[in-house]
């Protein structure tokens, strides 16, 4: 109880310190009424992720410390950690000077909306700074300008600033690393009333045996250009999968979260790689963060590198299949180098095989189909190999990795692969695979289903939901399973045992009762649990506190990967699980074909509506518009490509078939 206390306490110590634009879905922060304050984003692009630890103290003054990450440049030894970082706090606005005086700037306003624009002044000029990475080299750059709001003209004097520092060549995959930081536009000039003046910082890494070919000259770079690239990506996510319910908040938090699912996606040797980010976690993949989470949401966007990713991470995959049916590993590291199993089997095979076939449906590229099928099919018969006395699957750990007992059979892992026989009878139908091979699928998933009710279903805390294993006796988050792919059996004891307990607090679900950690994951997968069970009224508010702690408190804007542990870094996997909360939960949609799928609209009783526009999942580019008529929805789906229309009517809480 005292770490529920704890959990709560925080909450209620929170402020809503930013608001929305609702011009622009820009999210802003007064900083003048938020004094002091501290927190850390993370943005990132091909080669280059950087999280900045920003702030305002106590006298009003910014203040960052840059964290960078440069993925491609190895250390030694070569593990999941071994990229090159580099941290600094060189502060532009401390190394200017305005009539032979440094100004004492005082912050004014904060925005964030796919950069993080910083605006500040003393009384006579306003400086502001917009930080982003690059979105394909390896830099970061910090915009920086100067307006001049007097009436009278000042001398500005910028200086030539450089910093060079080179690691310990050792220590590198490839020797000696360059950390390389450079203020253009330096010189002393006159600023008139009413002018500005423009210069910028470049971060910048390379190999220091290579400078001459990798160091990019910071005076010949387009910076307005690599800012242009940025904000180029948000749009083209802002302008696709478009979320819009009555809850602006959500809609916004959603908008925010496709970017951070979407901007972490490192080039490597080994193929596009999406990272989760935090300081840890790049150039590799895990069969949870990538082949579970996320590689099935990318479809819905369109976004063709999000897309290649998940293609490029299956089959990184596939390399590890075996005759013997020995484990795939739970990450593949270094570029595609080497693997890390340390946890041993953490059910991986039906992680992957649910992902793979959700993803592939929903892709709706034979091709690619036809590629990751083996894949598919192979990670399937593993699980079946594991299945113990009592039918369900066996592993040494789930994806906690042993953080948490998780005995010899877990809820998590037996549920994932039911749900992945399902996927995958649908994809062997649609692939010419035989009616034999959709039969047994089919079969299999329904014996599964009686095997997981039959093993997990106990009371456990006084409400008749599930155990998470074997002997366990204390309501965990990860319950939420069963509903999230289709178990209703106890749908209502199992949301009341997992947001009527002191298992839910306002930071979401704690893993376990009586623990005061909370992963978000399991929040997000329990969020949309509840809204495919049917309980779109129940739930939304609850979502709708989450979207607004996420995006308008202390630590914005995007869903975390839990607390205490990582700092509630910014892993941005987590913020594709908060996107499917809608696309798999509000709207209920699950692939049943390249072109055909199920809707189960839930959404509160006192909403009219709700839109997902600009759909590109199934082959197709379509809007969803879900009215209430009455006692019943009337569902409109309309190609964007020809204008045809479709409706379908329906009671709430009961699943239709669409096929485009």
């Amino acid at each position: 109880m005292a770490a529920v206390m704890l959990a709560v306490t925080i909450v209620a110590n929170a402020e809503t310190r930013w608001s929305i634009d609702p011009s622009s879905g820009v999210i802003v922060m007064d900083a003048k009424a938020n004094t002091p304050h501290h927190d850390h984003i993370e943005m990132s692009g091909q080669r280059a992720a950087v999280v900045y630890y920003w702030g305002i103290d106590n006298q009003g003054r910014y203040e960052c410390e840059y964290h960078h990450v440069f993925p491609l440049l190895r250390m030694i030894p070569n593990n999941t950690h071994a990229f090159f970082p580099y941290r600094h706090t060189t502060n532009v606005a401390q190394l200017i000077k305005v009539d032979g005086k440094v100004p004492d700037f005082k912050a004014v306003k904060v925005e964030i909306d796919g950069t993080l624009k910083v605006v500040e002044t003393d009384g006579v000029l306003e400086l502001t700074r917009i930080d982003f990475p690059a979105r394909e080299r390896q830099a970061i750059f910090e915009i920086v300008s100067v307006k001049n709001c007097s009436v009278r003209p000042v001398n500005l004097d910028v200086p030539d600033y450089k910093f060079k520092w080179e690691s310990d060549p050792e220590r590198g995959v490839k020797g000696s690393y360059v950390m390389d930081i450079e203020l253009t536009g330096g010189g002393s000039t006159p600023l008139a009333a009413g002018e500005t003046r423009t210069f910028a910082l470049v971060m910048q890494a390379y190999e220091k045996n290579e400078a001459d070919v990798k160091r990019m000259d910071p005076a010949t770079i387009d910076i307005p250009a690599e800012y242009d690239a940025r904000k180029s990506l948000f749009k083209q996510l802002s302008d696709n999968l478009i979320l819009d319910t009555p809850d602006q908040v959500i809609n916004t938090e959603f908008r925010f979260a496709k970017l951070r699912a979407s901007e972490s996606i490192i080039a490597t040797k080994g193929g596009l790689m999406h990272a989760p980010g935090g300081e840890s976690y790049y150039a590799a993949l895990w069969c949870n963060d990538q082949c579970e989470y996320v590689n099935p949401f990318f479809p819905f966007t369109g976004y063709d590198t999000g897309v290649k990713s998940a293609y490029d991470c299956y089959m990184q995959y596939s390399r590890f299949m075996n005759d013997a049916y020995e484990p795939i590993p739970s990450s593949i590291i270094a570029e595609g180098d080497d693997i890390w199993n340390g946890a041993g089997d953490r059910g991986d095979a039906a992680m992957t095989a649910y992902g793979a076939s959700r993803y592939c449906l929903e892709g709706a590229d034979k091709k690619v189909a036809e590629d990751i099928w083996p894949l598919i099919e192979w990670c399937l018969e593993y699980c079946r190999l594991k299945q113990n006395a009592d039918g369900v699957i066996e592993s040494d750990h789930d994806e906690l990795e042993g953080r948490f007992e998780d005995g010899d059979a877990n809820l998590c892992t037996s549920t994932l692969y039911y749900d992945a026989l399902i996927s995958a009878s649908d994809l062997a139908k649609e692939l010419g695979k035989g009616c034999k091979r959709v039969r047994s699928y089919r079969r299999q998933a329904k014996q599964m289903r009686r095997n997981i009710c039959n093993y997990f279903e106990s009371t456990v805390d006084g409400y008749e939901t599930y155990r998470y294993y074997e002997g366990n006796d204390t309501l965990r988050s990860w319950i939420c399973m069963p509903l999230v792919v289709g178990i209703f059996d106890r749908a209502g004891a199992t949301l009341d045992a997992l947001f009527e307990s002191p298992l839910y607090t306002g930071e979401g679900l704690l893993t376990q009762m009586g623990e005061e950690t909370y992963w978000d994951r399991s929040t997000l997968y329990a969020f949309r649990g509840a809204y495919y069970a049917g309980k779109g009224d129940y739930i939304t508010p609850k979502v709708s506190a989450y979207s607004h702690r996420r995006l308008l408190e202390d630590h914005v804007p995007y869903p975390i990967e839990a607390w205490p542990e990582g700092r509630q870094r910014h892993l941005s996997a987590e913020s594709g699980l908060y996107c499917r909360v809608f696309t798999e939960g509000m709207f209920g949609i699950r692939p049943t074909g390249f072109r055909k799928f199920t809707m189960k609209p839930s959404f509160p009783d006192d909403w009219n509506k709700i839109e997902l526009r600009k759909v590109r999942a199934f082959g197709s580019d379509f809007n969803i518009k879900v009215e209430r008529s009455g006692k019943r929805l009337k569902t409109t789906i309309t190609d964007n490509a020809t204008g045809r229309t479709r409706t379908y009517k329906s009671r709430p809480g009961k699943a239709f078939k669409v096929k485009l």
